[in-house]
């Protein structure tokens, strides 16, 4: 058996106490009950709502190889006779595990920061590593205080390229992680208005992204975007951390891996990029500006780690949105066929005009309109209602025949827009469904963006059960930049 852990690994690395007859190993590490896979580790982590120690008997019905609780849950768990690791807090024994778990690997490691791209530049990272070694990274946005820890603990010992993506809400979140993570490339994709709400202004954004510069190994680089207004001030704060190795990526001339040239098309782009003094030419698969701003970092990494780029940027070419960030479906309508663009998993200022850009760049069927369905932008503070209202223009610009808009925040882009637009506004998304099924028609494109929060995803599986998917893709040219 190729165990991820023996259980003398395990517990040595958690610091913990074993209790019955613990097995030779354990095939992964679990924290949730529901998805735990028989021979796994099941870590009862205690949450801001749950407790994962009420699931001890689920996780056990589920398979589980050994349970790593708390002393101080140990008596509710008496009757329990699964094999059982004893330690003073589950979640201090994850990092534990966590930072056994890189100390053992050889493996390039890359971590990705930023107000926006984060999981889809991680998961561009997995996608064209794949492709010239064995790579693990973190599933979904496992970003957090747990998240971090818990892919680190997943990490095989043998993976050649280990690609984790670090989030944060407020200052000194970063900074832990980090130094767990011990990343040989640090990528930073772009400084934004996201979470503004915890902050004061970018700059303050721009000092907490820059913590995971202090993290990076010695000899490590830091990958920023040249393109970006605070690129200098990420510098600036990398080579104060003691990075020595800076290097930059988009299309100015100041950029390390410079984009030469980009073509734009409604499912995909095809670009020419400057890469360690290789020029590559690639197709991009996931359509979109902001996607190619990306892929500049991605294949910057993998030079920078040493991996096969000409094969990385073969990858590239079908290379697909994921759900919720920008995912395409064709759907059934009538007798035609509706586009629907699914950006629904978050949002904010500078992600809102790039889904738009998308939006403009899909050309409706015949007889089709433009729609944008948009929901709540939420973490922007005091700033929340002038940066709603801002995107009345670059919505504008999009050629948006249709505005549905969900949320109290969206009532100031609603004011915003001129009045030859369509708009309509509703309290929630729920209100906003029936609007929406019941006035779609053959050839429009559909796009449904909003902050997770809102709940505008229901919306997107309200569209797929009601209109069957269809085989079909979209070729427009939207337009090039070089």
């Amino acid at each position: 058996m190729n165990w991820l852990w023996s259980a003398d690994a395990l517990v040595t690395a958690t610091g913990g106490r074993p209790i019955g007859a613990m097995p030779s190993g354990i095939t992964g590490i679990s924290i949730d009950s529901r998805t735990l896979k028989p021979g796994e580790a099941f870590f009862a982590i205690k949450g801001e709502a749950m407790d994962g120690h009420d699931f001890a008997t689920a996780a056990i019905k589920a398979g589980a190889g050994v349970l790593v609780v708390a002393e101080s849950k140990l008596p509710a768990l008496g009757r329990l006779t699964a094999p059982m690791i004893v330690v003073p807090d589950v979640l201090a024994a994850l990092e534990k595990l966590g930072v056994a778990a890189r100390a053992r690997s050889a493996a390039k490691v890359v971590a990705v920061t930023g107000s926006v791209g984060k999981t889809t530049t991680k998961e561009a990272l997995r996608h064209v590593l794949s492709s010239v070694g064995r790579v693990h990274a973190s599933a979904a946005s496992f970003n957090n205080h747990w998240g971090v820890p818990l892919t680190l603990a997943r990490m095989p010992e043998d993976c050649d390229f280990a690609v984790f993506e670090i989030g944060m809400n407020h200052p000194d979140e970063i900074r832990p992680l980090v130094k767990m993570v011990r990343p040989h490339v640090a990528i930073v994709t772009a400084i934004a208005a996201a979470h503004l709400g915890f902050f004061r202004n970018l700059d303050e954004i721009a000092h907490a992204k820059a913590e995971i510069f202090e993290g990076l190994e010695p000899g490590g680089a830091a990958l920023l975007n040249r393109d970006d207004p605070r690129s200098k001030l990420l510098e600036k704060l990398a080579r104060a951390a003691g990075v020595e190795h800076i290097y930059g990526f988009g299309q100015t001339a100041r950029s390390t891996f410079r984009l030469v040239k980009c073509v734009l098309y409604a499912d995909h782009s095809t670009i020419t990029a400057k890469i360690g003094g290789q020029e590559i030419v690639a197709r991009v698969g996931a359509p979109g500006r902001h996607i190619v701003q990306n892929v500049l970092a991605v294949l910057g990494a993998a030079h920078l780690m040493g991996a096969d780029v000409s094969r990385a940027a073969l990858a590239l070419g079908d290379l697909s949105a994921e759900a919720g960030r920008g995912k395409r479906h064709a759907l059934r309508v009538g007798r035609g066929t509706v586009t629907l663009i699914d950006e629904s998993y978050n949002a904010n200022p500078a992600s809102m005009r790039a889904a738009f850009a998308l939006l403009k760049a899909t050309q409706p069927g015949e007889g089709g309109r433009r729609v944008a369905v948009l929901g709540d932008m939420l973490e922007l503070g005091a700033q929340s209602e002038k940066l709603h209202a801002a995107l009345a223009e670059p919505l504008v610009e999009a050629g948006a025949d249709l505005v549905l808009l969900a949320g109290p925040h969206m009532q100031s882009l609603a004011k915003a827009l001129p009045a030859d637009v369509a708009t309509m506004l509703e309290p929630t998304a729920d209100a906003l469904k029936p609007v929406l099924l019941g006035g779609l028609k053959a050839g429009d494109v559909v796009m449904v963006k909003s902050s997770k929060g809102i709940g505008l995803a229901k919306l997107v599986a309200a569209m797929l059960q009601k209109y069957p998917a269809v085989a079909g893709a979209i070729e427009t040219q939207a337009g090039s930049g070089d």
